[in-house]
């Protein structure tokens, strides 16, 4: 019995694949949203009422959401690459942010061999998307590599904006400066 339930259910995942398959020939939207800082509440979408996101809200609404991802390292550098890669970022030799810390004389264990950027030999998300006819782009801090380790070298058409850091001057952090610009908090405070 339990046998005939999992080929009734195996034929059925492999029908609704090849009709899924057979009747659409465009590939669907992907929009990957990668934030630093950026806690699960902070959204209107998980019931934020002090940051106002209607289009993220909309497209959260009308897409599909993953709602148990976690961070693969404490530090950005590292977990862009594995989202990249599919790696750990030990494996990619990128446990902490670029550039990192160099290794000290006085260090008082032996540290782990660093990568210097992500290698362009790594097979990236952007590259498998283009595999699969997908144009790609980054909008915003790549953080993996300068210059021949940029994005555009990692499988991506566009990258903006361009440049190693794409960071805004000044930091994201209070009084929230980007670039000179300073952004006021709410009215109500």
């Amino acid at each position: 019995m339990k046998l005939r339930f999992a080929l009734v259910i195996s034929a059925l995942f492999w029908t609704s694949v090849a009709i899924a398959d057979s009747s659409s020939s465009k590939h669907p939207n992907v929009i990957l949203f990668f934030v630093d800082d950026m806690g699960w509440s902070d959204l209107g979408v998980y019931g934020s009422d002090f940051y106002e996101t209607p289009n993220i809200d909309e497209l959260a609404a009308n897409g599909v959401r993953f709602t148990d991802a976690y961070a693969a390292s404490h530090v950005c550098s590292p977990t862009r690459a594995s989202l990249m890669t599919g790696k750990y970022p030990a494996r990619l030799q990128l446990t902490e942010w670029l550039p990192g810390r160099a290794s000290r004389d006085t260090d008082a264990i032996i540290t782990a061999p660093k990568a210097a950027a992500l290698a362009l030999d790594e097979t990236t998300i952007a590259e498998a998307f283009k595999a699969n006819g997908y144009r790609t782009a980054i909008i915003g801090k790549w953080h993996l590599g300068e210059n021949e380790y940029g994005p555009t070298n990692q499988g991506f058409d566009l990258q903006v904006p361009t440049g190693a850091r794409c960071c805004p001057v000044g930091g994201y952090h209070p009084p929230y400066r980007m670039g000179g610009l300073t952004i006021e908090g709410r009215e109500d405070e």
